[in-house]
């Protein structure tokens, strides 16, 4: 792999594309040091979002610690990636956004611009929110109205900045810059707090553990991670054999190839439609007294409680087999192959194999909603095992399923590249 690397560096194009992407990550890092002006309380900021097991720790992680800081690239590219999910969703129920997707090249060029638009909106809404929400915990001092429009403008600004930055890392670096974006600062959050959680279980008057449990930790680390990526590259390949075809005086088609079906097709989708749906009762909590009967009861929903782990496992669930079902249809799949000629040895064109894509669909569905509830829950889970109980565990969920995809995509990209030029890769 580092003989490879080496390579990679020594070719002038793909040299090119590493460096414009290390550059625009160091400036996205550089960004998250800059802070939103505005009268902040310091304290309690920290105390806010030093602790993941509430709703703003959780996204003072996705941000990569610049929550915390109260930074320009506090929202990161949040807003950009609900948009997109929003418009996906759309496309299926409204006639005009599917012609303009089937329209190619110059179709998504205008979905994409509609994204935009939307990104800027949710951006407003997120920013505003967040503000509320700290204004409402204490976290600003006193704000007025000037204070409260110049923090929903500096994020809102912080974040569609973030979005330019993203598309220039797409079009002159190596993967895609949205998600390096997202990986660069999770990346970043999850070392620093991974460390910390070692050096605090390796201290016996804190822990009470010795240093068998820190490799114990790391045994658990590493297999976690091993998981994800057996399970990310997990597919069902369905063979499919193609007639040939007497075009004019030529012979045209014929040969095999394999339809693959992704076992965790649905990626990290459903959990953080999860999560969103979950961030609703203590986000109205914050907005009632604390002795309020219904407030109680809405932070029984707080990340770590029995109610939420409960409510977050079957929403993830559910939410994998919606999500697999808007995104592969079968009977589309199955009316393109029997257009072209393509057929499943041993199942008739048509209607026969759309349902038996169905059927596969179902079955692998099932165990990549298995897997996303198992690891979304796995931070959680760790807390509770002896000599780990009230540690910010981090290994797990949506950081490192994010994290895992975006490292397994950019190593694709780098073997693409090298392979074009006859050079062994990173995959070999």
């Amino acid at each position: 792999m580092l003989s490879s690397l080496v390579t990679a560096l020594k070719l002038p194009d793909l040299r090119k594309k590493i460096i414009w992407t290390l550059v625009l990550l160091g400036i996205f890092r550089i960004g998250n040091l800059v802070p939103v002006p505005g009268p902040w309380n310091p304290a309690v900021l920290d105390n806010l979002f030093g602790n993941n097991s509430n709703l703003f720790g959780f996204l003072d992680l996705m941000a990569g610690g610049a929550l915390r800081r109260m930074s320009i690239f506090a929202l990161t590219v949040n807003p950009y990636i609900t948009a997109s999910i929003i418009m996906q969703l759309l496309q299926i129920v409204i006639p005009k956004l599917q012609e303009l997707a089937k329209e190619g090249t110059e179709g998504r060029k205008i979905i994409n611009q509609y994204v935009r638009y939307a990104t800027v909106v949710l951006a407003i809404i997120q920013g505003t929110a967040i503000t509320i929400g700290l204004q409402a915990n204490g976290a600003i001092q006193n704000p007025s109205l000037w204070d409260f429009v110049l923090i929903v403008l500096s994020l809102t600004a912080g974040s569609v900045l973030l979005l330019w930055l993203g598309e220039i890392m797409t079009e002159r670096g190596i993967g895609n810059g949205v998600s390096m974006i997202i990986f660069g600062g999770i990346v970043a959050r999850l070392i620093p707090s991974s460390i910390e959680v070692l050096g605090r279980m390796g201290d016996k008057g804190i822990a009470g553990i010795s240093i068998f449990s820190i490799i114990g930790f790391l045994i658990i680390a590493v297999l976690i991670v091993a998981g994800v990526v057996f399970v990310t590259q997990g597919e069902r390949k369905i063979p499919v054999q193609y007639a040939k075809r007497m075009v004019g005086r030529k012979m045209y088609g014929g040969g095999s190839t394999y339809l693959p079906m992704k076992v965790n097709q649905a990626s990290v989708i459903p959990i953080i439609f999860a999560s969103a749906v979950l961030s609703f009762p203590p986000t109205l909590a914050q907005f009632l007294p604390a002795t309020h009967g219904l407030a109680k009861f809405l932070h029984l929903f707080d990340p770590g409680r029995f109610l939420y782990l409960t409510f977050y496992a079957i929403l993830i669930f559910v939410f994998t087999y919606f999500y697999t079902a808007v995104s592969f249809n079968p009977v589309e799949v199955a009316d393109n192959m029997k257009k072209y000629g393509g057929f499943i040895p041993g199942i008739r064109p048509g209607k026969s194999t759309a349902e038996y894509l169905d059927k596969v669909l179902g079955r692998i569905t099932f165990a990549g909603a298995i897997f996303l509830t198992a690891i979304s829950l796995m931070p959680y889970l760790i807390m509770y095992l002896p000599g780990f109980y009230g540690l910010p565990v981090y290994f797990g969920g949506t950081a490192l399923l994010i994290a895992v995809g975006v490292a397994i995509d950019t190593m694709k990209q780098i073997e693409s590249q090298l392979l074009m030029r006859q050079y062994e890769g990173f995959l070999k």
